[in-house]
């Protein structure tokens, strides 16, 4: 069969459209106008993302040797501790009953080493409290602001109904003459998935090196126990200054958009838990090329 045979019989199918469908139904509209499609739109990840390659290639294998505690034949059941007040007891029936030398939180133990079990980053949390915001809540918009440009987070961002955005968190409990419940007091914002990573790529590279005197996430000191509940939390939080806003390149573009810099705190939450879960914690995130530094 010649070349001008094929071209003949492949040229109508190529050019052919058929009829757009019907719209059967009218389609809703949201409370801002916009018409709503009748099937869910989700955009999904447009290329591939540096540091979860990075980690799913190579830092998860080197995570799960550092890490790895062999333990030989079945670990023994959890010692039962005594109450301090009888259950039987019915004077003690409605009192708060815990055991006897504290809630042993601290003395969790570990999940046993398996590759299901390697600690891996789950999300980071973004918050900050604008003193402010108590008087003046509107000074709050500012700050909504900068966090949506770090983060790139917005809600039900991208289709995706999970995606709760920059969150205002408010007061709970009355403080007298400061704080009452449901007052504005700051913000929070989640982030998950390729964002987390850009994050935490736009931290080692532009914002840590440029900051003057920094040369670490500041550990506790050696002498410290780790048999608290932050130590079995597998949670490592740290503190940026307000000039160090100044240095992601999402507000250093447009740093007149933002006329007064904040500080705020940075949670890298990880699926760590037990005895260790901090240094687990930590020897993830130094794979990630965040610094730590012992004073």
């Amino acid at each position: 069969m010649s070349a001008a045979l094929i071209a003949a019989k492949v040229a109508p199918a190529v050019g052919a459209f058929r009829k757009p469908p019907r719209i059967r139904k009218s389609l809703k509209y949201d409370q801002y106008g916009l018409p709503i499609p009748h099937v869910d739109i989700a955009i999904r990840d447009i290329g591939p993302c540096r540091l979860r390659e990075h980690y799913y290639t190579t830092l998860r294998d080197d995570l799960m040797y550092m890490t790895y505690v062999h333990e030989s034949g079945h670990r023994p059941p959890p010692r039962q501790i005594r109450l301090r007040f009888d259950p039987s007891d019915p004077y003690s029936k409605n009192r708060r009953n815990t055991p006897v030398g504290g809630d042993q939180l601290g003395r969790k133990p570990a999940p046993l080493s398996t590759p299901q079990t390697v600690v891996q980053l789950d999300r980071i949390v973004l918050h900050t409290m604008q003193k402010d915001a108590i008087n003046n809540r509107s000074s709050l918009i500012g700050t909504i602001a900068a966090f949506r440009a770090l983060s790139g987070e917005t809600e039900n961002g991208g289709g995706r109904s999970s995606r709760s955005g920059v969150e205002i968190v408010k007061g709970k409990k009355s403080v007298s003459g400061w704080v009452r419940p449901g007052l504005p007091l700051g913000c929070k914002v989640t982030l998950k998935g390729p964002k987390m990573y850009d994050f935490i790529a736009t931290l080692t590279e532009f914002v840590f090196p440029r900051m003057r005197e920094f040369n670490g996430i500041v550990l506790p000191p050696a002498s410290s126990t780790m048999r608290t509940p932050s130590g079995v939390a597998g949670v490592i939080s740290f503190g940026l200054p307000p000039e160090a806003m100044g240095l992601f390149p999402q507000i250093e573009v447009n740093p007149d958009a933002y006329p007064k810099p904040i500080g705020f705190h940075v949670h890298f939450i990880t699926n760590a838990e037990g005895a260790g879960a901090q240094n687990r914690a930590r020897a993830l995130l130094s794979g990630f090329q965040i610094p730590f530094a012992r004073k």
